[in-house]
């Protein structure tokens, strides 16, 4: 009966699955009276969204973690975010090692595609690796965390924080144990600024970019490469990732620094290197972080568009991060200026582009598009509020940050319902159109019909 149970599972419906499955083993623990600080049991719909927030590492929370959670119930989000953030990398390599003593050829070439391996072997260790990887880097930052936290709480709450935060800023959940004001106490503190902001985009970047960096520094080591031609021997997607990831954030840094430098409700009053600090922490964070130094609510509406358009491209694929990512931008905005330049090719850094990549691009940005007019409709209709603050908040779910305008916790039963929807979709969403576009390459030729022109414009 297992076997037959296995069978009837695509890949793409044990990722959604596996993922419910999750949450709702998640809500259950935080339901429990001895999860709460008070000892009473949390009313469900606050458990189903703490635990959905929590496993796709979204951050938006209807109660304050520090207040409300015991340290059991911290203990139930820690896990949840590691798996969560884990889970994007790990979670298909992992079920199918569990549920298929054997990966089927099908199977593998389907996760060489979307986590971009040269080969069809590996898999195991790619997992062990990646889990290895995570572990190092979280604990690089939670000392560094420490240096903050353990002389300002004591030794045990110190290091319980930074661990924390440190799996937290990793996994891009941006779930904090401060207080409902988030990183705001430490807006010119340089430790945790720099910490989070570094595990933001170490985690955000995605994991084959780490493999690829560390494959040129060993050859840089041996042929003396200079910083160019290290970039020059990346692969295209590690060339893609870091170049818009770098734009975006400087970008988006300067942008910001400039909306707000005279807002005495945000950067204004701060000094002019805190103001750069706050601005470039405000870019990173809206990759799909969702902690914040500076107040969300009294960000000018200028700015408050911009970081709704960065929640949405977010971070860059096989990551802790959340969004369409930055590849699938850069793929869509190429496509655009070859069709404008009348060309047949979609070309970046001289490679050529198959249009499979671009119709997936297409594919994942028009539904994350749709689910969040939809999102944002059906939550304008249930409440009354502001409507960029209700674009905000649906950016944020969707795009997996937990970057909020003060919204989440006062919204009805209706309106957590509709962001718990919206975070699960902003999560599984683009990894399953993925996997089905992927899943194409297994099936049988398709039909050939006959073609007929269209208007378009």
């Amino acid at each position: 009966m297992f076997l037959r149970i296995k069978k009837q599972f695509t890949t793409t419906q044990m990722i959604a699955y596996g993922f419910l499955a999750a949450i709702l083993v998640g809500s259950f623990l935080l339901m429990l009276p001895i999860a709460s600080r008070n000892g009473n049991a949390t009313p469900y719909v606050d458990a189903l969204f703490t635990s959905t927030s929590a496993i796709c590492v979204t951050g938006l929370m209807t109660v304050t973690t520090i207040e409300h959670w015991n340290l059991f119930g911290q203990i139930v989000i820690l896990a949840l975010i590691q798996f969560g953030g884990l889970g994007v990398i790990t979670f298909t390599t992992s079920l199918l090692l569990v549920l298929h003593k054997r990966i089927t050829l099908k199977e593998r070439i389907l996760i060489q595609d979307a986590y971009n391996l040269s080969t069809l072997g590996g898999l195991v260790k790619l997992t062990i690796k990646i889990i290895k990887g995570t572990l190092l880097v979280e604990g690089i930052g939670a000392v560094f965390f420490a240096f903050q936290f353990v002389p300002e709480f004591g030794l045990l709450p110190g290091i319980w924080k930074s661990v924390f935060h440190s799996v937290s800023a990793f996994c891009n959940a941006g779930i904090d144990l401060i207080g409902p004001s988030s990183f705001t106490p430490y807006v010119g503190n340089v430790i945790i600024n720099l910490t989070t902001m570094t595990l933001i985009v170490v985690g955000g970047i995605g994991f084959p970019v780490w493999w690829d960096i560390l494959r040129v520094i060993k050859t840089h080591t041996i042929e003396k490469l200079n910083i160019k031609h290290m970039f020059q021997k990346l692969q295209l997607h590690s060339k893609i990732a870091i170049s818009m990831t770098f734009v975006l954030i400087i970008g988006g840094a300067i942008i910001l620094f400039l909306l707000e430098f005279h807002n005495s409700k945000t950067i204004g009053d701060l000094p002019l290197g805190q103001k750069v600090m706050a601005s470039f922490f405000q870019s990173i964070t809206t990759r799909t972080a969702g902690f914040n130094t500076i107040s969300q609510q009294d960000l000018r509406d200028p700015s408050a568009l911009l970081c709704i358009l960065l929640m949405f491209i977010g971070g860059s694929p096989s990551g802790t991060a959340g969004g369409i990512k930055t590849v699938t931008l850069v793929v869509l905005i190429f496509t655009t200026v070859a069709v404008i330049k009348g060309k047949n090719d979609v070309e970046i850094f001289n490679r050529k582009i198959t249009s499979d990549i671009y119709k997936k691009a297409l594919a994942i940005t028009c539904f994350s598009t749709f689910i969040l007019f939809l999102s944002t409709m059906t939550l304008s209709i249930v409440e009354n509020v502001n409507l960029i603050d209700i674009l905000y908040e649906t950016s944020s779910a969707i795009g997996t940050v937990g970057l909020t305008r003060g919204l989440t916790p006062n919204l009805s039963v209706i309106g957590k319902l509709i962001i718990i929807s919206t975070m699960y979709l902003g999560r599984i969403g683009p990894i399953t159109l993925a996997l089905m576009f992927n899943a194409k390459r297994t099936r049988g030729k398709e039909r050939s019909l006959p073609e007929e022109q269209l208007l378009i414009g």
